[in-house]
């Protein structure tokens, strides 16, 4: 590895800290100014002394900047404090929760990947016929339809009406597989579209025009020609993507009581347990930006035509 490529991928690290270190520091001022919690969490009653006890205790007595640092500096080392609401590690909260997020947003990010890339390349070999046209239905249909909506509706049908399927909890196989359906469904219609042109893109250049011409057929020139050169738009697609299924867990694991990283946070918001609430956000930034930064290099990995360092970052 050559030092330009190590030091764009000592520059995208840096501009990730940075990513990190941002965020944490608006979810800190937003959370601080958002009212006392100390007199959310009590009892109207509470005498003023008990609240300066609890405000202490929490070291919320503490000037803004210096509960800053303080907290920067015990993020940085593992530690994200302790829960108002419970008085236990922030980090383990988040590590007992994090696995089913995992497992939901993964599960959801394959189904939507076998649908999406099916009904996609299947759409762009069939431009313009019946085939296509049902594709871009499911596309639009997939990713216009609100997540809250779709869990709703699929709760009345398999687990009110049918009585199929489980609406809420984590104990077996089968509770997972509506909180999926329902997070991988608009997915699904975005690669499908994403999917589709750039198949067709890829569809008209000439090396394709040269292997069916070879007398390769439609199957073998998809499979090895056309998909491998797909796949590096679709590569930055899923970069995006990752966080805005993160984002959709957070409504999935409200509606089907799942519980991960979503529905701790809004626990937490409700509660107003502030380092609950920044050790979730900070997590949840974390995946995000190490998924976009895996992305960069699969990218460069997967096209020689673009070099590490543009890739990460650097001029092209």
């Amino acid at each position: 590895m050559t030092v330009q490529s190590l030091t764009a991928i000592a520059l995208r690290v840096l501009r990730s800290i940075f990513t990190l270190i941002l965020c944490v520091t608006l979810v800190f001022i937003v959370l601080r100014t958002a009212g006392d919690p100390v007199e959310q969490l009590l009892p109207p009653e509470t005498p003023p002394s008990v609240l300066e006890e609890y405000r202490v205790a929490w070291g919320l007595d503490r000037p803004l900047y210096v509960q800053y640092f303080s907290y920067l500096g015990r993020a940085m080392t593992g530690d994200l404090g302790v829960s108002f609401t419970n008085n236990l590690p922030v980090s383990g909260i988040v590590a007992e929760a994090l696995p089913r997020t995992l497992l939901l947003g993964i599960s959801a990010l394959l189904l939507a990947s076998v649908l999406g890339l099916t009904f996609g390349i299947i759409g762009a070999m069939r431009r313009g016929g019946p085939v296509d046209r049902g594709v871009m239905a499911f596309a639009v249909l997939g990713y216009s339809m609100p997540i809250f909506f779709l869990g709703i509706m699929m709760i009345l049908l398999f687990a009110l009406q049918l009585r199929v399927l489980p609406s809420s909890g984590a104990k077996t196989w089968a509770h997972l597989i509506m909180p999926t359906v329902t997070l991988a469904l608009p997915l699904a219609g975005r690669i499908a579209r994403f999917a589709r042109t750039a198949t067709l893109e890829v569809l008209g250049k000439q090396f394709i025009r040269t292997a069916h011409a070879k007398g390769a057929d439609q199957i073998r020139v998809i499979l090895k020609h056309a998909l491998p050169n797909a796949m590096v738009p679709l590569l930055m697609f899923y970069g995006i993507e990752i966080g805005l299924t993160l984002s959709g867990a957070v409504v999935t694991e409200a509606i089907f009581a799942w519980p991960g990283l979503g529905r701790l946070l809004v626990s937490s918001v409700s509660a107003r347990d502030l380092p609950v609430v920044q050790g979730v956000i900070l997590t949840v930034t974390l995946i995000i930006v190490l998924s976009n930064l895996v992305v960069d290099m699969l990218h460069a990995f997967i096209d020689p035509k673009i070099s590490l360092s543009s890739t990460l970052g650097g001029t092209r």
